[in-house]
């Protein structure tokens, strides 16, 4: 007999050897009594679908569909159904689930018999009618594992050449995919047990594709509330057709193209391709700063943590002094209120993301006064007191001059609510990755960025890997609250995401994500993201540029931050 501890009450009870995740969980379901469905677990700090068989003692850990592991397992068997639905109807299409989008997932849906054709609201309600009625049947989502040769035949027999290209350069000796009903796929995570389980989804039109509609992340019972993206949906738009430029759209291509020695090729047009974007972004500051009437003089520029924002900042500000404009960078830090002044989260730990914790009245006060041509004294935050104080630095800005504002409220109208909104020139900037694994599997953009912090924080010696993954939850919070609201009103986006980062990435995140103890619960994602990134061949960096915005992270910056 086993010994399996729950963790979810701490309670360890005794089962047979063999038995499923799915017999622990029934065993234990009444005294649980969990707020929601439970759709996968953790086996040892590991994400394990419910179907995965013990033979040793364990401790296990079950989830339901909000953030985290259960969440990803939730989506990513729902994305299944919709692809076998799809193939189903119309046989010989091809389905890309692309990126999120809109608290949802954007999915490119092209017919076999016209590849260009729209997809109409005949063909949706179809799709969910199919969708339903798999559902209906609690049809089992089957794992099975082949040498990867065999997968790779299985793969090529059907011509899924993104699979295929994916698992030759794999590396890997055996691989699982999935079955549901006829319909074979790959994924590189778990399924629930059954399609039964997916209560909770939604399809319909999104621009000229699919927006697959999934539970909200908080309260799973429920769909996520949409919310209209216009602005991102052309930055993915944008990204896909730098894609294109480079002729990669998955993994296996990037691994494909190195292979063949075309790495160095790829970093320089992939930072090519971002140097020009951000020139047309000065160039457009800079025609907009000459105007006659209410020129631009203030730049505001925010995005989530690890986005690139201080590396963007210097590129742009020196792209600004190539047009003949003066950019002076100006910190909202040091109008944080006094320590003994900042907000507290229920934990009692200081809130330091609440706008509260930035004097946006007297920053708006010295803003409209610079905006007059006044001299103004602005003040200087110590960090050691935790006290603002005013030392005779003095700001007046000239005739060429450009204010460039960055933070993560740099959106937040408060922070400038007396100023023009003529006067402002508005920048959101993030990591949406657009490469994906294959046409089924993206890559979600907080992992990107999970994972150029993770490199830097332990470069730097501020936190090991183990404290970042610990912290991006509540990082991941306050972005919802404080950065994304804002993001739709930007006048212009910018991807600091590279398609060959990956690669990159995994050459110095490998030996970092490793020290991460197996007995801690932050072992789940930094075993998950090392999982994922070996799927992309490692390259070394040293021919990254020193300007580039990877080298704030991986370190070699020619900036001074």
């Amino acid at each position: 007999m086993l010994q399996i501890r729950c963790k979810n009450n701490n309670i360890t009870k005794s089962f047979p050897e063999g038995c499923s995740l799915l017999d622990v969980y029934q065993e234990y379901a009444e005294e649980l009594q969990l707020p929601y469905p439970v759709v996968s677990a953790k086996v040892n700090n590991a994400s394990q679908g419910l179907k995965f068989r013990l033979y040793h003692n364990r401790d296990v850990e079950f989830l339901d569909a909000r953030e985290g592991s259960g969440r990803r397992v939730y989506v990513r068997s729902l994305s299944f159904v919709l692809y076998k639905a799809t193939s189903d109807l119309f046989p010989g299409s091809k389905l890309f689930i692309e990126h999120p989008l809109a608290r949802g997932y954007y999915c490119n849906f092209k017919k076999k018999q016209n590849r260009a054709a729209v997809v109409t609201d005949e063909d949706v309600e179809r799709i969910k009618a199919r969708i339903q009625e798999i559902i209906d049947l609690d049809m089992p989502f089957r794992r099975n594992e082949a040498t990867t040769e065999e997968a790779v035949r299985i793969f090529a027999e059907r011509g899924f050449q993104d699979k295929v290209k994916l698992l030759e350069t794999s590396g890997t000796v055996y691989t699982d995919y999935y079955t549901l009903g006829e319909t074979v796929d790959f994924y590189y995570g778990p399924l629930v047990p059954s399609a039964g389980y997916l209560k909770v989804w939604g399809l319909e039109r999104y621009g000229d594709g699919l927006l697959l509609r999934v539970p909200d992340k908080n309260n799973p019972s429920v769909l996520a509330e949409k919310v209209d993206q216009p602005r991102t949906f052309e930055m993915f738009a944008e990204k896909g057709r730098w894609d294109i430029i480079m002729r990669l759209s998955n993994a296996g291509d990037v691994n494909k193209a190195i292979l063949r020695g075309h790495a160095s090729e790829l970093i320089q047009v992939s930072e090519a391709l971002q140097e020009k974007k951000i020139v047309k972004i000065a160039e457009e500051i800079d025609t907009r700063f000459h105007r006659r009437k209410k020129p631009i003089r203030i730049v505001l520029i925010t995005g989530p943590s690890s986005s690139g924002k201080s590396t963007f900042c210097k590129r742009l500000s020196v792209q600004l002094l190539a047009c003949g404009l003066r950019p002076y960078s100006f910190s909202t830090d040091d109008y944080f209120v006094n320590r003994a002044d900042t907000p507290k989260l229920p934990n009692g730990q200081y809130d330091f993301d609440n706008i509260e914790t930035v004097d946006y009245q007297l920053l708006g006060e010295h803003l409209e006064r610079l905006m007059k041509g006044e001299a103004v004294e602005v003040p200087e935050y110590n960090f050691v007191t935790g006290k603002r104080e005013f030392n005779g630095k003095k700001l007046r800005l000239q005739n060429d001059s450009v204010l460039i504002i960055e933070g993560i409220h740099a959106l937040n109208p408060l922070l400038t609510q007396h100023i023009d909104n003529s006067l402002k020139y508005k920048i959101y900037i993030s990591a949406l990755t657009s490469i994906s694994l294959d046409d089924h599997n993206w890559i979600p953009t907080q992992d990107n960025r999970l994972l150029r912090r993770i490199i830097r924080d332990y470069n730097k010696g501020a936190f090991t890997a183990r404290e970042t993954i610990s912290q991006w939850r509540s990082v991941c919070e306050a972005e919802d609250q404080w950065i994304f609201p804002y993001q739709e009103t930007a006048d212009v986006m910018f991807n600091s995401a590279l398609n060959i980062e990956f690669a990159v990435l995994r050459t110095h995140a490998e030996q970092i994500l490793s020290t991460v103890p197996k007995n801690c619960p932050e072992y789940a994602e930094a075993h998950r993201l090392l999982k994922f990134i070996h799927y992309f061949l490692p390259i070394s960096d040293k021919e990254i540029p020193p300007t580039s915005i990877m080298r704030e992270f991986v370190g070699g910056s020619s900036f001074k931050y």
